[in-house]
């Protein structure tokens, strides 16, 4: 994709009404969002949507280019990083990578529709028997950072058939799990959160990356 056609999609997006410009997973397009944003500067907010695990060199060349990082805190416990997604350095590189993030947007901006301009949202997704790490992350997201960000903490995780073997991921979150860390959130005294109600662990929440609809 080049700057020229990224341009292009913002303008569209922006003339259609879209209320942001969300890049999702975009590290690898970096240098074509950053040429493109030189074309067309939108005149909503635009979001760095990102699993957390960035160079902290990527972000930098980002400042002044984003308005909103939502980022995902997989893990605090390195083992479980390296287990699942084979980045046992993925807590320390997420905290380094967060860190920048806050640097560069700052409290929490919002317009007279209550909608976020400026800052940064962290997802969290609890993990079907990690309550402990759950709680660890919120509580390093809490101390470290108060009310300078918000906190989105997500019960969809969704069984795939390749995880049928395993103890844990084969199943879905539990109500009592997500209850335990939503009261754990308010122990902290956390109140910029989101939290998920009813169902939401369903393969309609996956995309079928067939390309169709992009």
């Amino acid at each position: 994709v080049s700057a020229a056609e990224l341009a292009d999609i913002f303008r569209r997006l922006t003339a259609q009404g879209a209320h942001n410009i969300n890049l999702v997973t975009p590290t690898h397009f970096v240098p074509a969002i950053l040429a493109a944003l030189r074309l067309y500067r939108p005149p909503v907010p635009v979001v760095y949507n990102c699993g957390g695990y960035e160079s902290v060199g990527t972000l930098r060349a980002l400042e002044g280019a984003v308005d909103i990082y939502l980022p995902d805190f997989k893990y605090m416990d390195p083992e479980l990083a390296g287990k699942y997604s084979h980045a046992k350095d993925y807590p320390q590189v997420a905290k380094l990578a967060l860190e920048e993030m806050v640097r560069q947007t700052g409290m929490p901006e919002f317009d007279s529709r209550g909608m976020m301009k400026r800052g940064v949202i962290v997802r969290h997704l609890l993990l079907p028997g990690h309550v402990k790490n759950s709680k660890n992350v919120l509580k390093y997201l809490y101390k470290t950072y108060g009310d300078k960000i918000y906190i989105s903490m997500m019960n969809q995780y969704t069984p795939m058939p390749a995880m049928k073997d395993d103890p844990q991921l084969s199943r879905k979150v539990t109500d009592r799990e997500y209850e335990r860390l939503i009261d754990y959130a308010i122990s902290l005294g956390l109140n910029n959160g989101f939290i998920q109600e009813g169902e939401t662990a369903k393969e309609s929440f996956i995309p079928e990356f067939n390309g169709e609809g992009v």
